[in-house]
């Protein structure tokens, strides 16, 4: 029997969506998705006038990548700290957390306080962003949750485009610490709105635990990769992060043994649509971060963009982003597979596009290049987590939906730290010259094509996984 809804059925409406006592839980979702997506990306705009007033710019990926390490760690304990403490409690916390380290990264006298200000910042985004995943799996019904992911990708590619303009619109206007007071000001919203938005959510009931273990040695992994960044050996850098990731494999080792998971089951094996999709979603996120990192400086040094033109640029990506994840927010049946796999050719070809182009291509190939970046997310990212979550136990269904945020930024701080290894090895360590972005243009986009050929292949398991099913 079919079960594909009609689209005048009052059962799978807007309508319904919001009845019922969901809006105000609806409406946080789209304003934590906000937070997170637009925090996460405004240091691409502003991190020249940061390097330039604080100094630092061998640590240009440590502004994203250390706020990504932080909400690796909070979004994938998200999932167990609701179960703990209740979704009301946790998430007004998270937003009091994520303004305190905006205030941190306003105030900063240093680079090395502007970054441990990220890192914080990163822990409250990620639980936000967790608590959401835990939000839209345990209190809105299957039926909405085309629609729930629909609203999410709009939102969240409405972020990312007015996320890195702010930073550029900000830097030309005013002071770039002003852009920290503006999110420390919508975190501190959030969190007061928290407790009356989630009212009638279910309270804390324990749960089994924290799974320390595991978040520990999750951390030396991020961490390894992280540091990859700072040095200037490349050997060195190289086997740093292929250390990294083989921590990373050994958590998924430890979790399948431990009497308090982090991961649902088959998290770590890729016959499993579960297993499967979170690789793809690791390994495609991981390949799309060095566009949105150096991808400004770039043009910046290279074309004579200001911040503001160059975050237009880029922004050509969640542009794309939110019109494919609409265009295609209604499919259902066979087609969601076909597009999952559409999206991972697409995110393949980006990468080609940009190596050539970055540097002395035509700059409308540099648009199309960003922009199948962004619709290979648009096609895909919602069609694998209603798959990965459809196949979720329900004793698993707080922590694996909350582990799709946390191993999307897990990919983010691995790309994110392969890029800036690349960078630095062509030169970008040393300070912004043209020889240098000329150099990183090339190398940050073609280190990562292996990635998202790893990426393609685990998409295409995962439908063919579905299929088979």
């Amino acid at each position: 029997m079919s079960d594909v809804v009609k689209p005048k059925d009052p059962a799978n409406s807007w309508a319904d969506l919001l009845a019922e006592g969901r809006a105000p839980r609806f409406l946080l979702i789209c304003l934590g998705v906000w937070l997170n997506a637009a925090d996460s990306l405004v240091t691409a705009t502003i991190m020249p006038n940061v390097g330039a007033d604080l100094g630092g710019y061998a640590y240009f990926a440590w502004a994203t990548a250390g706020f990504l390490v932080g909400a690796i760690m909070a979004g994938a304990s998200a999932g167990r700290l609701s179960e703990l403490f209740g979704l009301r409690l946790a998430t007004a916390l998270a937003g009091v957390i994520m303004a305190v380290g905006c205030v941190m990264s306003a105030l900063a006298p240093d680079i090395t306080t502007f970054l441990a200000g990220r890192v914080i910042q990163g822990l409250g985004s990620g639980w936000i962003s967790g608590f959401a995943m835990v939000a839209i799996a345990l209190l809105f019904p299957e039926r909405h949750l085309a629609r729930v992911f629909a609203a999410v990708t709009f939102v969240w590619g409405v972020a990312t485009v007015l996320g890195p303009l702010v930073g550029g619109l900000v830097v030309e206007t005013r002071d770039w610490r002003d852009v920290f007071w503006l999110f420390a000001i919508q975190a501190a919203v959030f969190a007061v709105a928290a407790p009356f938005l989630l009212a009638g959510s279910a309270k804390g009931q324990g749960g089994p635990g924290i799974p320390w273990m595991q978040l520990n040695v999750l951390a030396v992994g991020v961490g390894a990769i992280a540091v990859a960044n700072i040095l200037t050996e490349p050997a060195a850098a190289v086997g740093l992060v292929l250390a990294g990731f083989g921590v990373l494999a050994l958590v998924i080792w430890l979790d399948g043994r431990a009497r308090v998971r982090l991961l649902p089951q088959g998290a770590g094996d890729v016959r499993t649509v579960v297993g499967a999709g979170y690789l793809a979603m690791f390994a495609m996120t991981a390949a799309t971060m060095g566009f949105g990192i150096y991808g400004p400086p770039i043009l910046q040094e290279l074309r004579g963009f200001s911040p503001l033109w160059a975050g237009y640029a880029i922004g050509a990506e969640a542009m794309a982003w939110t019109i494919a994840g609409i265009a295609v927010a209604g499919v259902t049946g066979v087609w969601d597979g076909r597009w999952i796999r559409i999206g991972a050719a697409c995110l393949i070809a980006s990468l080609a596009v940009l190596t050539w182009s970055m540097a002395d291509g035509p700059l409308a190939w540099v648009l199309v290049g960003g922009s199948l970046m962004g619709v290979a997310f648009g096609f895909s990212y919602a069609f694998m987590t209603r798959r990965i979550m459809a196949a979720l136990s329900d004793e698993d269904r707080a922590i694996g939906s909350s582990a799709v945020s946390a191993v999307r930024q897990t990919g983010a701080a691995a790309g994110a730290a392969i890029s800036g290894v690349a960078a630095n090895m062509a030169g970008f360590s040393q300070g912004l010259t043209e020889a240098s972005a000329r150099s990183a243009s090339l190398w940050v986009f073609a280190s990562v094509i292996p990635i998202a050929l790893i990426g393609a292949w685990a998409a295409f398991r995962m439908t063919a996984v579905t299929a088979r099913d």
